[in-house]
């Protein structure tokens, strides 16, 4: 039998003043009946409707609701389903996992597409750029996200840092302020575009009590003045902090043991017969006699298709339209451009100590290779060259993975296109690069004496910088498909491996079996390493050039026209493997594209 549960009514639709005289809706919250199911491994969800076996339950009939003008915690021990049901609130439900019932917004469907747009989820873990002060993180996340001009998009940085009382470290590094006001930038982060609705997970995690008493009032002055709908997850409340919310949702294995505020909660635990002891808080008392709460739902022992209500609403094709975003996709590209730039100025192993290596490995393999003439150093050397191009150009993998998880959540709110941030990364790298493979070309190609013409020069330079860039796309492109940096970082040194392996240097194209002559065709390596032999060997100066004498210093028996038709090479070579070397970094990053837009896609639905 279902025990009471205190209800406060409040309309579906209130609407209150903003500043600039705007009515501002309000939205309330309910879930209905909500289980939400993760089916075993190897069962779909035909079985599972089926009544197979194996499935977990995070949720279990939850039936709760947030109003607008409210703090709502949702509190209970670990693996209770805190967490979880935050998500399903915010629109961000797993499409992996199979979720009843039905939540509202002001008593319709959840549209979560549109509804991520009116509303701010803080995970529990912080996803903000360390190199970016607190003010241009809240200033970013201003343009992207407000349909105003630059200007209007600093008042509200400026008017969010005096909220959230960040002034004192406006111009401090993320990375360098304290965990309490790292959380107030994260909140201040969703909170940019005023959002009716404001969902945070363990806001208070890790704090101290005094700042985590801080951020629990401010939320609080929020909801009161601005009817804003506030929930969040919270472990374990003081005293203090318990004063400031309105209602609790008591969970206990993905049950609702209790739904009200906490005098009712009192009052239920007092008519179980249980007396608090006066130094432990109601909610605290509750949590460890959570056992004698009866759920608010009779609690099935197996689930089956007769015990649910019914899946959720899928928007229709119209409400599922995607509004239209803050900026156009140029600016999007201007703003996400401007701030990696600051991202990559600021991280010393990305900007400064890949100049540094660029120049020092230049002078220093240049002096290995000191005026080399003889034909096999000369290999050695284009190969060795390659080999520490391709290889320097992956140090980016964990800024790639690190700036993953940032984008996941603002395209999933509607902040920016996927295809704008995968143009401004491309557009960053493309000038950074060049000087990197100037800085390495420029000693390198002198001191081991290469062909002295300046568009020589021009062109090995040239090929470097491609080479860069296209093991920068290859990098950002495994990124994007791996799950980790251990996975990403074996991936990459293994593709690395192959590519240099089917090359044609070690083992001819010729004599590659038939399975694998595929592999040679898409190495990163063999197109710049022909490209730089017929760049030193093509042409009239090539054929010039003597590379081998018969015994006894008799008559050339090879010249650099003879090596190129012995290896099956052209001059026309030159400039096509250059466009097939700029098709590598054209694929790769819109591969780059496909794999993110299929992962924020997947988030969004």
């Amino acid at each position: 039998m279902a025990s009471p549960r205190e209800t406060v009514v409040t309309p579906a639709m209130s609407l209150g003043k903003t500043g600039t005289g705007r009515r501002r809706p309000r939205y309330r919250l309910e879930t209905r009946a909500l289980s939400y199911v993760l089916p075993a491994r190897g069962v779909g969800v035909s079985s599972f409707l089926r009544g197979g076996k194996g499935e977990r339950l995070l949720l279990r009939s939850v039936t709760c609701e947030a109003a607008p003008g409210e703090v709502v915690a949702i509190v209970g021990p670990s693996g209770a389903g805190k967490t979880t049901l935050l998500s399903v609130l915010a629109g961000s439900a797993d499409p992996a996992r199979v979720l009843t019932g039905a939540v509202l917004v002001n008593g319709c469907p959840m549209d979560a597409a549109r509804f991520r747009r009116v509303s701010g989820h803080v995970p529990q873990d912080d996803a903000l750029f360390p190199m970016l002060t607190v003010e241009e993180s809240l200033l970013y996340s201003a343009r992207l996200r407000l349909r105003a001009a630059p200007g209007a998009a600093e008042a509200r940085a400026r008017e969010l840092m005096a909220e959230l009382g960040l002034r004192h470290v406006a111009h401090s590094r993320v990375a360098s302020v304290s965990g309490g006001e790292r959380r107030r930038v994260s909140i201040g982060v969703d909170l940019v575009h005023d959002p009716a609705v404001l969902l945070l997970d363990e806001p208070t995690s890790g704090l101290d009590s005094g700042s985590a008493l801080h951020i629990v009032k401010m939320l609080r002055d929020m909801a009161t003045a601005h009817g804003k709908t506030v929930v969040l997850t919270i472990h374990q409340p003081g005293f203090r902090i318990l004063e400031l919310l309105d209602r609790v949702v008591l969970l206990a294995d993905g049950a609702v043991r209790h739904h009200g505020s906490l005098p009712f909660l009192e009052a239920r635990l007092a008519g179980s017969g249980h007396s608090i002891p006066a130094h432990v808080n109601v909610l605290e008392y509750a949590m460890e006699t959570i056992d004698t709460l009866k759920p608010d739902v009779v609690i099935a022992t197996a689930l089956t298709y007769q015990d649910v209500a019914g899946p959720v609403p899928s928007p229709s094709s119209s409400s599922a339209r995607r509004a239209a975003y803050a900026n156009s996709a140029a600016a999007e590209v201007c703003i996400l451009s401007g701030r990696f730039v600051k991202t990559v100025l600021r991280t010393p192993q990305l900007f400064a100590a890949r100049m540094v290596q660029s120049a020092v490995v230049g002078v220093f393999l240049g002096t290995i290779f000191l005026g080399t003439t003889d034909l096999q150093s000369r290999l050695g050397f284009f190969a060795f060259n390659l080999t520490f191009v391709l290889s320097s150009t992956t140090e980016g993998l964990p800024v790639f993975l690190q700036e993953r998880r940032i984008l996941e959540r603002e395209t999933t709110r509607g902040a920016y296109r996927v295809s704008s941030y995968v143009a401004s990364n491309a557009a960053v790298f493309l000038p950074f690069l060049l000087a990197a493979a100037l800085l390495y070309a420029t000693p390198v190609y002198w001191l081991v004496g290469l062909a002295r013409e300046p568009a020589s020069f021009a062109y090995f330079a040239l090929v470097i910088w491609l080479v860069m860039l296209t093991a920068n796309s290859f990098t950002a492109c495994l990124s994007a498909l791996a799950p980790n940096y251990i996975v990403g970082n074996s991936l990459i040194a293994g593709f690395i491996g192959c590519f240099f392996l089917f090359s044609g240097y070690f083992v001819a194209s010729k004599d590659i079996p038939q399975y694998w002559v595929f592999m040679h065709y898409i190495s990163l390596f063999k197109y710049p390493f022909e490209a730089l032999i017929v760049n030193e060997y093509g042409g009239a100066r090539g054929g010039q050039e003597c590379l081998a004498s018969a015994p006894g210093g008799g008559m050339c028996v090879l010249d650099g026209t003879m090596l190129l038709r012995q290896q099956g090479m052209r001059e026309s070579m030159r400039w096509s493997n250059l466009g097939v070397m700029l098709g590598f970094v054209v694929g790769y990053r819109v591969l780059c594209f496909v794999f993110l837009w299929y992962r924020c896609h997947r988030m969004r639905r």
